[in-house]
Formats: structure tokens, C-alpha cells, sequence
């Protein structure tokens, strides 16, 4: 039976980062994935989600400059823009496992499970280490109505050959609307579905309204109080149906959220604990077996599941597995929606900011007539600051087409605590975001 120091299952970005850093220690390392190598961010979701996403941009851009410079708006060409995807992340899988073989970490493809505590099955072999790693991440959730095999996900999407005429997403997180938004650039009549009138519940309810506006002015249609029951198949389409709502696609995109992959892990004969929402961990990304770690989306945690985490988690794990540090401390996390109009915040949750909201006041500034953004005719540009009682920033929520920028620059101020003063001492480059925090601050 192979053993190995260390089995890392999983080699997305958080999987992938470990493994390294374990073989750079000296470390006899495995690493084994199910799937496509590389993990979820640069297959099939947040890579190359922002390659389609570089298309509305660009459109998007020119059209605001219609008028001033411009005749008319380009038309995305989705067959093109498709093969600009495919370019990126079609080697990616290889050059993955290539990496990995370069290093010298050796590498399993098939499903791993637990066999016990110190021993995994994969591709009918077993093999034993010292420590695991879990870093399998998460996948789409599918909605238990009837009809839900006519669902498709975020991954069929990002797929697609050809754009169907008419589609619907059922969701109102961040996947549907990216998609949403990508989809209607592209030229598809374009349908969010919610169950209820909160979409993007972890954003700044106002900048979401105002982004809602934006993207209905943009052609997207907005169903909300709509609790889905049914997903028919029709002799042309889909039919989505719901208490006094009936509405029919070419195609359904179930984006209702994503589930941790643990589900072939057979955790109970490792005696790891865990729950719906994923792996539990202790303050050192400890399961409850303290050999066994675990990091990245797969972890039970409120920690936002992003890949940026997943990577700072790797970072740490890798040094906690080796017993070598205290319990991990996030800094400030910025969450973003892209589009043309990005949405991007940062700082205490919204959820805290209305359980208590005595405690804090706001400011919300609108930017359209500044220059940075007068200049890109970003009209919607706006800037939302929210104080505690010692007037201290402790919340940032921007909507404007730089909001990407910004908000980086922002968790940078905020985690540093650097004042007026401090910032009038340097000299950034004119105009760009970065000019303007001096007047933020």
C-alpha cells in the first residue's frame, strides 16, 4: 500500500497551493481529484465566467460612448467569444497535472473515500499518509421540485455551444446574476426568477435595488415572490411554473446555491464530523480527527467562500499542519458582483449591520458627476459608507464600473487604518480610482 506523508484530495486552487507548499517542506505529497484538474475557479467557474463577462464589458463600454464618439453598440458574436474561453481554460486541466507531476507530487484521478482514519480508497487502490488535507470544494445545488431534471447549472452555461433565444435563472445570488447579465449582453431574453424580494442578500440593500434598475433598464426581467414548484417539458422549451406564474425558456438555469463535495468522502468511517453546509473544523482548520485537515469551500463556515479564501486558507493549513501557528485570523474579505455595473463590498456583514443597526449610520455618496467617472459616462456610480457610534468606517459597498478597483484599494485603507493625512503623503496616478481616496477618506 502507497503512503505518503501527506494526501491533499481535491486540486483546485486551495488543493493545488498546498500541495506545492508541502512538497517545498520536503514532504512525500499525493494529490488526488474526481474531476477536472485545476478544480471549479478556472474550469468552469470564476475564470471563466470573467472571460465570457470581458465580452459585456467591452460591449457595454462602447455603448455608453454611443454618442460621444460612437455610432452604435457591437454585437457579441457568443460562437467567438465561446472559443476565447475555451482558449484559456481548455489547457487548463493538463497543464495542471503536468505542474503537479513536474514537482513531484504524485497524482490520483478518480473518487477518493475514507476506508478509515488513516487510509483512503481511489481507483480501486488504497493508500495511507501521516495527514489529509480535504479541499474538495463545492458543486450546485439542485432544487427538489418536480421536473428538476430540465434544470440545468452554471456549469452547462458556461458550456453552451450556442445561446439559446430565451432564458430563465432560477436564483438571485451572484452566479444568476453574472450569468444573467452575460446572457442578456449576448442578446437572449433574459429571466431572474426569486422566491422571494431580497436578491443579493449579502449586499447593501439599496445598491442592490439600484443595480435591479439598472439591469431591468439593460432588458433583464425580475420575478420575484415566485416560489417555483414545476419545470415542464414542452414541445419547444421549458415551462416554469409557480402559484399564478407561468413563464417558458429555451433553457432553465438553476442557480439556488452550491453544496460542499463531501458526499463520496465516506467521512463517518474517518470519524470526521461534519454537516449540510460542510466539513467542521477547529480554529486551526482541524477536523475532529487532528490529523485530518480541511480548507476551501468544503469547510461549515460563515467565512465567505471564495477562491482568494481558499487560498489564504491553504496558506495557513499548510503551516498548521506542521503545528507551527496560532488560530487563523481572516482579514477584511471584499465580496464582488461583476457585470458592466460592478457591485463590490466590504467590511462587517450585512446581516450584522440589520440585527443592529442603532449602532450604525450611513453616507452614500454619489460619484457620477466625478470625474473618474464622468469620464467613462458611469452614471450610476455611487459609494456607500456606513460608520459606528465612534464614526469609524467599518462597512464599504461601491456600484459603478470600477467598483473592482475601488473596493481593493479600499480593504487596503481599512485594514490599515491609514488616515487623511497618511494618504494626502502619496501621489497616485491621475485620474483613476486611486486619485479619488482622499476624498473617501
Amino acid at each position: 500500500m502507497p503512503k505518503y506523508d501527506v494526501i491533499v484530495i481535491g486540486s483546485g486552487p486551495a488543493g493545488n497551493a498546498a500541495a506545492y507548499a508541502l512538497k517545498e517542506q520536503g514532504k512525500n505529497v499525493a494529490i488526488i481529484e474526481a474531476d477536472l484538474w485545476g478544480g471549479t475557479c478556472p474550469n468552469r467557474g470564476c475564470d471563466p465566467k470573467k472571460m465570457l463577462m470581458s465580452g459585456v464589458e467591452a460591449k457595454m463600454r462602447v455603448e455608453r460612448l454611443t454618442g460621444k464618439g460612437f455610432e452604435t453598440s457591437p454585437e457579441i458574436n457568443w460562437e467567438e467569444l465561446m472559443a476565447f474561453k475555451k482558449s484559456y481554460t481548455d489547457s487548463v486541466p493538463d497543464s495542471t497535472q503536468h505542474g503537479l507531476a513536474s514537482a513531484k507530487i504524485t497524482t490520483y484521478h478518480g473518487t477518493a473515500s475514507f476506508v478509515d482514519s488513516k487510509t483512503i480508497a481511489v481507483a480501486d487502490q488504497k493508500l495511507t499518509a501521516e495527514q489529509y488535507l480535504i479541499a474538495t470544494g463545492q458543486s450546485p445545488t439542485v432544487l427538489p421540485l418536480e421536473g428538476k431534471e430540465h434544470l440545468r447549472n452554471s456549469t452547462d452555461f458556461l458550456a453552451l455551444e450556442q445561446l439559446p433565444k430565451k432564458v430563465a435563472f432560477i436564483g438571485a445570488g451572484y452566479i444568476a446574476f453574472e450569468l444573467a447579465i452575460i446572457a442578456n449582453a449576448a442578446g437572449a431574453q433574459t429571466h431572474i426568477i426569486h422566491h422571494n424580494d431580497q436578491p443579493l442578500k449579502g449586499f447593501d440593500r439599496e445598491l442592490v435595488n439600484q443595480l435591479v434598475e439598472h439591469l431591468e433598464a439593460a432588458g433583464i426581467n425580475f420575478h420575484f415572490n415566485i416560489d417555483t414548484q414545476k419545470i415542464a417539458k414542452q414541445a419547444e422549451g421549458y415551462q416554469i411554473i409557480a402559484n399564478d406564474f407561468e413563464l417558458t425558456a429555451d433553457l432553465v438555469i438553476g442557480a439556488t446555491g452550491r453544496k460542499p463535495n463531501i458526499d463520496h468522502l465516506a467521512l463517518e468511517k474517518a470519524n470526521v464530523d461534519y454537516d449540510k453546509k460542510g466539513i467542521k473544523v477547529n480554529e486551526r482548520l482541524q477536523t475532529s480527527q487532528a490529523h485530518i485537515f480541511a480548507c476551501g469551500d468544503v469547510l461549515a463556515k460563515n467565512t465567505p467562500k471564495l477562491t482568494p479564501v481558499a487560498g489564504y486558507e491553504a496558506s495557513y493549513v499548510v503551516e498548521a499542519m506542521n503545528g507551527q501557528v496560532s488560530a487563523i485570523d481572516y482579514p477584511l474579505i471584499p465580496t464582488i458582483v461583476f457585470g458592466d455595473q460592478r457591485l463590490a463590498r466590504v467590511g462587517v456583514s450585512e446581516k450584522e449591520l440589520a440585527e443592529h443597526s442603532e449602532k450604525y449610520h450611513t453616507q452614500t455618496i454619489d460619484l457620477a458627476g466625478w470625474y473618474t467617472y464622468q469620464r467613462i459616462n458611469d452614471q450610476g456610480a455611487k459609494i456607500k459608507f456606513v460608520y459606528d457610534e465612534a464614526d469609524k468606517i467599518v462597512a464599504i459597498t461601491c456600484l459603478s464600473q470600477l467598483a473592482d478597483e475601488l473596493i481593493n484599494y479600499l480593504v487596503i485603507l481599512l485594514t490599515k487604518q491609514i488616515t487623511h493625512a497618511e494618504l494626502e503623503k502619496f501621489i497616485f496616478a491621475y485620474p483613476s480610482p486611486a486619485s479619488d481616496l482622499s476624498y473617501f477618506i
